[in-house]
């Protein structure tokens, strides 16, 4: 056995860029990611016993894996501002949010309570790598991976979520009830959305190393055994239409600004005495609809943009901070040529075709081809190595990297 696995604590690998799509994983037990999605995905849960087969083979030889995030440091994310934090106590259930103080998180002895810690991809790499893993399902689906710490009972009640989910087992044991019920009402003498009838369809105890994935809307509710369970759930948003067209919406009136024509005043010189004057005028609709064919508003393309933009958008609690003392462009392009550009562990990046955004913004209109065919590096490789670029003075990709949106890797 390698020394890999008898790690203390376990250290995830970084997934390979090109993912064998069509080869069987330990992750889906023994199945390919072309078999999960096609079977499983959106479809129905899926339990996989040994999905990381490190804590398996280290308990065969008397080892017992320690979570990548060991317990103390854990909870010490819970007293900082920039992350977003959650305590969730039964018996009486209450519910409140974070920073918190040290002294306002339970003991891990102590029963009935979780910490929520969200957005752990952002705060220390071992949960990054994991997150690399999952890189076979399209970025623009990602939420996040968030990191529950419990005491023996803790959880936060029978729910469901609009997403799916991969729940993995870090530490300790945790016993998931599960249920693909209609009935999804929730109980409104709560301060938590726990649903009213939970109707236990199947129940499992997952040990350190197994993984259960859910899709949207099937209820569950997952109780620790242990004190100190960890669970790593790794989340795929599914935005509604309406958030979708509303954001799209949004920014494709402000792209407008863009057009001087539209600057112009509407004329109507062939407008007719009316006996109905307060009828919204034909030729003003005549004019209005002849402009939005112009601009294309039926078709999706015009709407693409404006939606990736947002897509790309990082969380509410992103927070960056530029270099401390920045690297003129000299200096920056001699490092790039020595030392991988990679997006900051809170920055977004969706490709739509050959345009790149980033948290929000299109890195690549206006740029040199250049600094378009670097920033599609970024995009798919999440990484960014050459000493070739010409345009770099002013380019978007300087300019991110002083924002703190990308930072050389350490």
């Amino acid at each position: 056995m390698t020394s890999f696995y008898l790690s203390k604590p376990y250290e995830p690998p970084q997934a390979p860029l090109k993912l064998p799509l069509s080869e069987p994983w330990a992750l889906f037990g023994g199945i390919s990611p072309n078999q999960f999605m096609a079977r499983y995905w959106h479809k129905k849960p899926l339990l996989i016993r040994g999905a990381i087969p490190a804590f398996a083979l280290s308990a065969q030889s008397g080892e017992q894996l320690d979570s990548p995030i060991p317990a103390q440091e854990l909870l010490k994310f819970a007293l900082q501002d920039q992350v977003e934090s959650r305590l969730v106590k039964s018996k009486p259930w209450s519910f409140s949010s974070g920073p918190f103080v040290k002294k306002s998180i339970p003991s891990l002895d102590k029963p009935n309570w979780t910490l929520l810690l969200q957005g752990m991809e952002a705060r220390h790499p071992a949960a990054a790598k994991i997150l690399s893993w999952f890189r076979f399902i399209p970025d623009a689906r990602l939420d996040d991976l968030m990191v529950s710490i419990a005491g023996i009972g803790g959880g936060v009640g029978p729910h469901f979520d609009s997403y799916d989910v991969f729940l993995i087992q870090m530490s300790g044991r945790r016993q998931w009830r599960i249920s693909e019920q209609e009935d999804l009402s929730l109980n409104p003498n709560l301060p938590l959305k726990i649903l009213q009838n939970f109707k236990l369809e199947q129940e499992w105890t997952l040990e350190p190393g197994d993984m259960l994935y859910l899709p949207p809307h099937v209820a569950h509710d997952g109780i620790a055994l242990d004190a100190g369970c960890q669970t790593w759930s790794v989340g795929f948003r599914s935005p509604s239409f309406k958030e979708l067209l509303q954001e799209g919406l949004w920014r494709l009136a402000e792209s407008l600004e863009d057009i001087p024509a539209l600057e112009n005043k509407f004329a109507d010189p062939k407008q007719n005495a009316t006996q109905l004057a307060d009828q919204l005028p034909d030729e003003l609709i005549k004019q209005l609809e002849s402009k939005l064919k112009g601009l294309k508003l039926d078709q999706i393309d015009g709407f693409l943009p404006g939606i990736t933009a947002y897509l790309s958008e990082p969380k509410q609690q992103a927070f960056f901070d530029g270099p401390e003392d920045p690297l003129n462009p000299g200096k920056f392009l001699k490092k790039l040529g020595a030392t991988s550009l990679i997006p900051h562990p809170q920055t977004r990046i969706l490709a739509l075709g050959k345009q790149i955004y980033c948290n929000g913004e299109n890195m690549t209109k206006g740029q040199a081809p250049d600094i378009i065919s670097a920033w599609q590096g970024l995009s798919a490789q999440k990484g960014l190595k050459t000493n070739k670029l010409k345009h770099l003075d002013k380019s978007s990709l300087y300019v991110a990297y002083l924002a703190g949106w990308l930072v050389f890797q350490t």
